[in-house]
């Protein structure tokens, strides 16, 4: 610009030179270049590029370079009109010049492989119960589940703010409802044994899950106005205190364990002990909780600023909303719609009977079941006002101790009815004095005559106002009160003004 006006002198050259650290005898060769060409910037190189034709070979050969650049090769012998191919050298340049590395990485291992390179956001750290995250986790760990091997499954809850595990639910088989029912249930209740964490969260952020997102559980935290967020599918990130934990998890714990699937392999991909017995499904539930409570209790991670996170919680002076014990009793339990009536062998659901002690003596009340997801060996009972009346058992599959207990119940039963009857029968039964001289038979208990007048004498009607205040009592009738005579008497009428 300074060159346009003919105000451009050496001392700007020299400037320019020195603040760029270039000598000036090349300032004065860029200058002479934008004279002749009117371009400030440099001359465009040609240089081998990346084409989506490129990109498709990258894609198809599993990102080896080596394989494309040998198809190029093979393309330009078959086709003379198409250019040269570039060296391998090259190729690999403008790889990296032109390909970011999750580029590189995407196409030779996947969309996961890619996002390895992204760049994810932190959420900013709220207080205690302003988001849940749940997920279920496949253990890869084999347990002995009635004579079988089997993979069992973890359905958890963890308060994304102070990290403490709210709930955990374990499942032999691939989680449903039930099983996120029950870890919800555990997570809302502020009992041991993850207590004193608990209440009602402000939201809870799952990945599409059909468990999470079935009515039953929608509804059952609808009612108490908590949120499920439903996220993108196959979004981890997403949900990231959810999935560290089910790292964190695996790495401490399952990876110790027996029969631990990732373990390392000899030669020939055998383990160094494939006859390793197999912990018992229960066993392997008792070190898990043993784990969640060191986690809560004894861990200390660095976000919470050496903390645990149960001392996290406690530091938390945000208030917490608990559920009412009556409304936890009932969360999450399925209620068909229909009324039922106990009958002599309980409560029919399907085809399976119910019984429970309370149901002695009452065949013919209708009552409401309502139940568990897939939990058939026990229903809970309530009446039509929604008041919870018991909790019964299946009938073929009751205990010894609960059929006593409906036993005993008939029998308290009986026991209460021969004692009204035996009740029922002294009071029928009247007994007379024993007499020596033929006399009239006189009842025990019976007043005299003289006891009667003094009891009668004795008695103050305030008694009867207390038990009965509308009792008027009777007084002396007035000696000038005359009776009213009746219609008809042969008594003159009198005339309208007369008789109002």
């Amino acid at each position: 610009m300074l060159d346009q006006r003919d105000e451009l002198t050496t001392a700007h050259v020299l400037l320019v030179a020195q603040a760029l650290g270039r000598s000036e005898r090349a300032v004065w060769r860029w200058i002479a270049a934008a004279r002749n060409t009117g371009q400030t910037a440099p001359a465009p190189r040609h240089r081998f590029t990346i084409t989506p034709e490129i990109r498709q070979l990258l894609a198809l050969r599993g990102g080896n370079a080596s394989a494309v650049h040998r198809e190029l090769k093979q393309a330009a012998l078959n086709d003379p009109q198409l250019p040269a191919a570039p060296s391998l050298a090259t190729l690999h340049r403008a790889l990296r010049r032109d390909l970011t590395a999750g580029d590189r990485a995407g196409l030779a291992n996947g969309e996961a492989a890619r996002r390895a390179f992204d760049v994810f956001g932190t959420r900013p750290v709220e207080h205690r119960n302003a988001a849940w995250e749940g997920d279920h986790k496949c253990v890869p760990v084999q347990v002995q589940v009635e004579d079988e091997l089997a993979r069992p499954w973890v359905t958890w809850f963890i308060d994304c703010a102070r990290k403490v595990i709210m709930g955990v639910a374990v499942t032999p088989h691939a989680p449903s409802r039930d099983a996120v029912l029950a870890a919800l249930r555990m997570s809302l209740d502020r009992a041991e044994p993850f207590g004193p964490a608990g209440g009602v969260p402000d939201l809870i952020r799952v990945d599409r899950g059909k468990d999470f997102l079935s009515t039953t559980v929608i509804s059952a935290l609808g009612a108490l106005a908590v949120p499920v967020i439903d996220l993108p599918a196959y979004t981890p990130h997403l949900k990231g205190t959810i999935e560290a934990l089910n790292n964190a998890v695996e790495t401490m714990l399952f990876a110790s364990m027996p029969r631990y699937v990732h373990q390392q392999r000899l030669t020939g991909g055998r383990t160094a002990d494939p006859d390793e017995p197999a912990l018992t499904f229960e066993a392997f539930v008792e070190l898990l909780l043993e784990w969640v409570r060191w986690w809560n209790n004894e861990h200390k991670p660095k976000a919470l600023g050496r903390r645990t996170p149960m001392e996290a919680w406690r530091a938390d002076p945000t208030p917490l909303y608990d559920v009412p014990a009556g409304q936890l009793a009932r969360f999450g339990l399925e209620d068909d719609g229909l009324t039922r009536i106990v009958t002599t062998r309980g409560v029919q659901m399907g085809n399976r009977f119910y019984i429970d002690p309370w149901m002695v003596g009452r065949g013919g009340t209708r009552v409401v079941v309502r139940r568990l997801p897939h939990h058939d060996t026990s229903v809970e009972i309530f009446d039509l006002d929604g008041t919870h009346l018991c909790s019964a058992v299946l009938a073929e599959a009751a205990s010894k101790e609960q059929v006593r207990a409906v036993r005993n119940a008939r029998k308290a039963k009986e026991r209460q009815l021969r004692a009204d009857f035996k009740a029922a029968a002294r009071l029928r039964r009247e007994r007379f004095k024993a007499s020596t001289t033929p006399v009239p038979p006189q009842r025990l208990g019976a007043l005299t005559e003289a006891e009667a007048e003094a009891e009668l004498a004795g008695s103050d009607t305030s008694d009867l106002l207390r038990a009965n205040p509308g009792y008027i009592p009777h007084r002396p009738v007035p000696a000038d009160w005359a009776p009213p005579v009746p219609p008809g008497d042969g008594r003159p009428d009198e005339g309208p003004e007369e008789s109002a």
